[in-house]
């Protein structure tokens, strides 16, 4: 009787075990990934060129704010009196979701100019593309006013993370401060006395170079991790089909290894421009290489020089997923190498936390001769499946197959 109640139990654990993983695989399989994961900011610059007003600069992708790429790309493409009017509607959007305060007074914002990014349909349809929109305004500021703040109102339909630049030209001053999700304001700044006499020569600009290399350095940590945690649901599956090969630190630890060294060298030689891939052949790349790792699991569950191989080869692919959603970032010219670094380690520190996860989750059963059988080949298949789905997604939202 005592050996049926430990079997029982043994089973109860092992079913709420695979049950977990299922569940959490499954979630993220049904996420809207027709594209991998955009890493999509809008940037706010506030120059303090004039004595009575500042030129305020947006670049931000609209596709969020209009709920369509397709609106977006016919927003972009048109023309005309008509085209003109949508294009205010939208700039008086923006000025909503980014309204500047001094104090508690709002300040009114005029619309000067704009421009749209010179793609084509399919880029605009494309949610991993580069293609901010760029919206200048005039902001009056009060003699009497209280400090300068953006505040961003709840349910802002804009990208973070919002990198929000305070710039004094006469002064050579600038300051950078980037708001994530959950962060509705920013710094509030007093102008007063401050203000230059005349109006500022010196063109108002995005400059992530303004930013020293120790204040840099935790800005891409935390965009690194931010990439797989939570945005990166295709780069946690891969990592998962890593763990499920077999829970041991060789295992982990040399996977893990290669497949950081394969997407930091094409990261690197991508956003330096000396090698590129189209996003319409990545995307599908990516997610057959999910199926790909979680099939082998079942099949061929052995770690050896061909595995190895093949997670350095799909780490080269996943690597050059990493620099077309980061296409918008700004990186720094002078301290380049630096910034890239930490992004790497925050990737790095993602994927470790993943990993982490997943040894709370279901590594306590590692050592049980059932593990593989109830735990890693069912979160296999899981995996598998959703990779199978997902490059079906993308092969159909490129058109490759027409």
């Amino acid at each position: 009787m005592g050996d049926i109640c430990r079997r029982l139990k043994i089973i109860g654990l092992t079913f709420r075990s695979s049950t977990r993983i299922i569940v959490l695989a499954g979630l993220l399989g049904f996420a809207p990934v027709a594209e991998a994961d955009p890493e999509s900011m809008t940037r706010v610059l506030v120059s303090l060129d004039r004595p009575d007003a500042a030129t305020v600069m947006i670049d931000m992708d609209l596709t969020v704010l209009l709920g369509d790429p397709a609106r977006y790309y016919a927003l972009a493409s048109g023309t005309g009196p008509q085209h003109e009017a949508d294009v205010r509607h939208v700039a008086e959007r923006i000025t909503q979701v980014l309204p500047l305060f001094a104090g508690q007074r709002a300040l009114p914002a005029t619309f000067v100019s704009y421009g749209f990014s010179f793609k084509s349909r399919e880029e605009y349809m494309d949610l991993a593309a580069d293609k901010p929109a760029h919206f200048q305004f005039d902001v009056p500021l009060p003699p009497d006013g209280g400090p300068l703040q953006l505040r961003i109102p709840l349910g802002a339909q804009i990208d973070y993370p919002v990198a929000y630049t305070l710039q004094f030209p006469e002064r050579h001053f600038t300051q950078t401060r980037w708001l994530d999700a959950g962060q509705h304001e920013s710094l509030a700044f007093d102008y007063r006395g401050k203000l230059p006499v005349r109006h500022a020569e010196q063109p108002a600009s995005f400059d992530p170079d303004t930013l020293s290399w120790w204040q840099q350095l935790p800005v891409y940590l935390k965009l690194g991790f931010k990439h797989i945690v939570p945005e990166g649901t295709d780069h946690i599956l891969f990592v998962l089909g890593l763990f499920f090969l077999g829970i041991s630190w060789r295992k982990l630890l040399s996977q893990t290894t290669v497949f950081t060294v394969a997407h930091a060298t094409t990261l690197f030689l991508s956003t330096y421009g000396i090698f590129e891939l189209p996003s319409r052949f990545v995307e599908p790349a990516i997610a057959l290489s999910i199926s790909f790792v979680g099939l082998e699991n079942v099949f061929s569950p052995r770690l050896g020089i061909v595995r190895l191989l093949v997670v350095f080869a799909f780490g080269l692919i996943h690597g050059f997923g990493f620099a077309s959603s980061l296409s918008e970032v700004p990186f720094p010219k002078r301290d380049f190498i630096g910034a890239l670094l930490g992004f790497n380690l925050g990737v790095d520190a993602g994927q470790l936390f993943i990993i982490l996860l997943a040894t709370l989750a279901v590594g306590w059963f590692r050592k049980r001769p059932w593990f593989r059988s109830r735990i890693a080949i069912p979160g296999s298949l899981v995996i598998a499946a959703i990779g199978l789905f997902w490059a079906g997604q993308r092969i159909l939202a490129y058109h490759l197959l027409f």
